[in-house]
């Protein structure tokens, strides 16, 4: 049975991201706990990971200053973080995918400065390989 193929339950479909490595649609499940729920993980993979580093634009940084006078959120940078989180998490998954794993378990995120105005978001997990625990008759 080729275990990256395998189809993720409907019950956990919260649980699954799209990725598209090499032109191939496959679906990992990705959770920020040891374990998935009903599956079993069948081989440990390793260590996958994502990152990508975004700096301040000017517009946005203006537009920030001017909110902090004011107050409330800072809607430019929180789409700015929430695009490179999304950028982050798709690269740690296409790793995941080229190393044949069909889960993600114990996903972590992390952001850092590395530069005036520009901050790296990593995000890093372990890659495995889960199958369906089969159902036990009451």
């Amino acid at each position: 049975m080729d275990l990256r193929r395998h189809a993720v339950p409907p019950e956990v479909p919260h649980l699954c991201c799209e990725s598209e490595p090499a032109g191939k649609r496959s679906t990992v499940i990705v959770v920020n706990t040891e374990s998935v729920p009903g599956h079993e993980i069948v081989t440990l993979v390793g260590l996958v990971q994502g990152n990508t580093i975004r700096a301040k634009h000017l517009g946005r940084d203006i537009g920030a200053s001017l909110k902090n006078l004011v107050g409330g959120e800072l809607r430019a940078y929180t789409e700015l973080m929430t695009e490179a989180r999304r950028q982050a998490m798709q690269r740690m998954i296409d790793h995941a995918t080229t190393l044949g794993a069909n889960a993600i378990v114990n996903v972590r995120f992390t952001t850092s400065q590395v530069a005036n105005g520009a901050a790296e978001l990593y995000t890093y997990g372990t890659a495995v390989v889960v199958a369906p625990v089969a159902s036990r008759p009451d």
